[in-house]
């Protein structure tokens, strides 16, 4: 079997009993266990505070920012940052949302060539260009982000959500972290085009 991970993980069963019960509601739902979950729990007090913020992230109903806008912040930053396992996984979550694979697959390879809105062209812009140049931003650089409407806690949201990515592309890609294999088959039948 190939190693998940260029570290020794623990074994489930000498795991905490928090992450034992989460790795348990992951398996419930999606059938598997994310290897993201058994990397991460290797530092069980810093996996399960690192869960919780980023499944309020993703998830909240609170914020600006789509569930399809989430997932396309994550892959487009992924796709800069050549993260594997996040393309991998990330992919599969969009494909689900969208049920639109080709799309989705154009967005992975390059999303500047993808068929997006010019609200999500905007978002997508920004979070790659603080993936590689943040140190260069200014306030104009917000300007866009204004005039599609985000107010500040949604450019705060964009920023958070491509943070998140940059933060675990670069722990996956460091510590070599693969995807799952089920994620690359998962969420496969395209809807039907209409002509």
């Amino acid at each position: 079997m190939e190693k998940i991970s260029w570290l020794n993980l623990p074994e489930r069963e000498d795991l905490p009993e928090d992450v034992q019960s989460l790795f348990a509601k992951a398996e419930e739902k999606l059938g598997h266990i994310p290897n993201v979950f058994k990397t991460m729990a290797l530092t069980p007090t810093h996996f399960m505070k690192w869960f919780k913020y980023y499944d309020y992230l993703m998830r909240t109903e609170e914020g600006e920012l789509s569930p399809k806008e989430r997932e396309m912040i994550g892959l487009a930053v992924s796709a800069e940052n050549r993260c594997e396992y996040c393309l991998g996984s990330h992919s599969s979550y969009l494909r689900e949302i969208t049920k639109d694979p080709a799309f989705v697959d154009l967005l992975t390879h390059n999303y500047r060539r993808a068929p997006v809105s010019k609200r999500e062209r905007v978002i997508l812009d920004f979070a790659v260009l603080m993936t590689h140049e943040s140190y260069k931003m200014t306030p104009e650089n917000l300007e866009p982000l204004q005039a599609i409407g985000l107010s500040d806690k949604g450019i705060a949201e964009v920023a958070q959500v491509a943070a998140m990515f940059n933060f675990t592309n670069r722990m996956a890609n460091a510590l070599g972290w693969k995807p799952n294999e089920e994620y690359y088959h998962q969420f496969r039948e395209s809807k039907k085009p209409e002509h």
